[in-house]
């Protein structure tokens, strides 16, 4: 994309912790900067704001996070700040953010404020306290799935919603067949058909289902292994006891590894034979599957939701009726059973064509007359 001019972008979202929103914030930033424009993150801070300001952004901790009336303390605070900022474009991400943002900048003077975007990161609950993410001047949907959910739900017009879908990195998800490390490490996948379920533990992501798949794969044959990749969550621990005590009643506990929280999943999606995607229910966008096929593993997912969007587009032998289980363990049985089809993600899943496209919403923004009440 040719750029037009440089542009001063602030995102603002809760923090800057290990979820997929605040990753993907930290990977567009640094795409921001690649292409010559000015990068600001305003957060309460965390993990990734060392990673973030090492590849050319700058953070700005303010408390925005708080779901409480609380938080109505930071909206003069965050006013003064974008008048000393002085942006061009404010990208919202998170509700209680968006609140808060919103309340400044109405306050702020329409002729020289920035311009407003919001990206729905999710099917968020349907109220007052949600609809704050569709008062932006402009609004970006993660998935179809998401875009429609908006329609349905909120009075948005069509000219204000723009599908984007979430970038992947094609330099940290390719085709990588390193994983000498993991076979060294897991000694216990030597030799097995390897299922992975990657994802943060928590019960509709669908572990327990997992679990039932192996249970009755493992009756049909007994070269496979599974890998449940993810961590839990500080008040869920007793969930992976409750999945390992699964595991134990079924007889399968040998056949399953729970890796934990793991920052090389790029390593596993390269190493397995299969990914599996259970959620019990529609995901904005799934991002482990885009993620698991952009290295060349096959997925299984319900056709529903954000995941079904990736499969439909990369591998749609992936996909099997939601929530049937016996199917899902036929088709696991029956890719296991044939050679490795070739799978290519189309390039609007990658990063570059999200950064394109979030710029283009931008500028069509700044080139739009400013209303003068919102």
């Amino acid at each position: 994309m040719p750029l037009a001019r440089p542009l001063k972008v602030v995102q603002l979202l809760p923090a800057l912790e290990s979820g997929g929103v605040e990753r993907g914030t930290v990977e567009f930033a640094r795409e921001l900067v690649r292409l010559g424009h000015e990068s600001i993150v305003v957060s309460n801070g965390g993990r990734q704001v060392e990673r973030l300001e090492q590849e050319g952004s700058r953070h700005i901790q303010l408390p925005i996070h708080r779901k409480s009336l609380w938080s109505l303390t930071q909206v003069r605070p965050l006013r003064r700040l974008l008048t000393e900022l002085n942006a061009d474009i404010l990208h919202v991400r998170s509700r209680a953010p968006a609140w808060i943002t919103w309340l400044a900048w109405r306050k702020m003077d329409p002729a020289t404020r920035p311009r407003l975007v919001s990206t729905f990161h999710g099917m968020y609950s349907v109220n007052a306290y949600s609809a704050i993410m569709a008062k932006a001047e402009q609004v970006i949907a993660i998935s179809d799935c998401v875009e429609q959910y908006i329609r349905d739900n909120y009075q948005v017009p069509e000219d204000k919603i723009t599908r984007i879908y979430r970038g992947l990195d094609p330099n940290t998800f390719n085709h990588n067949p390193d994983t000498d490390g993991l076979r060294d490490e897991f000694p216990q996948f030597e030799g097995k058909k390897l299922l992975l379920m990657p994802g943060r533990l928590s019960r509709w992501k669908g572990q327990l289902d997992f679990i039932e798949v192996m249970h009755r794969l493992l009756q049909k044959r007994d070269d496979c292994h599974g890998i449940i990749l993810g961590g839990a969550e500080a008040n869920k621990e007793s969930y992976r006891e409750e999945l390992e005590q699964r595991c134990r009643t079924l007889g399968i506990e040998q056949a399953i590894t729970f890796t934990g929280h793991r920052s090389d999943i790029q390593a596993f999606y390269n190493l397995c034979d299969l990914t599996c995607h259970l959620s019990s229910k529609a995901e904005p966008f799934g991002r482990t599957v885009p993620e698991a096929l952009a290295t060349g593993c096959p997925v299984i997912a319900y056709d529903r939701g954000g995941a079904s969007e990736s499969l439909h587009a990369a591998f749609p032998d992936g996909l099997v009726p939601a929530d049937d289980i016996d199917a899902f363990v036929e088709r696991i049985d029956q890719l296991l059973n044939q050679p490795p089809g070739e799978i290519c993600l189309p390039d609007a899943f990658y990063l570059k064509a999200q950064a394109e496209a979030t710029l283009g919403v931008y500028y069509r923004l700044l080139d739009q007359p400013v209303a003068q009440h919102n």
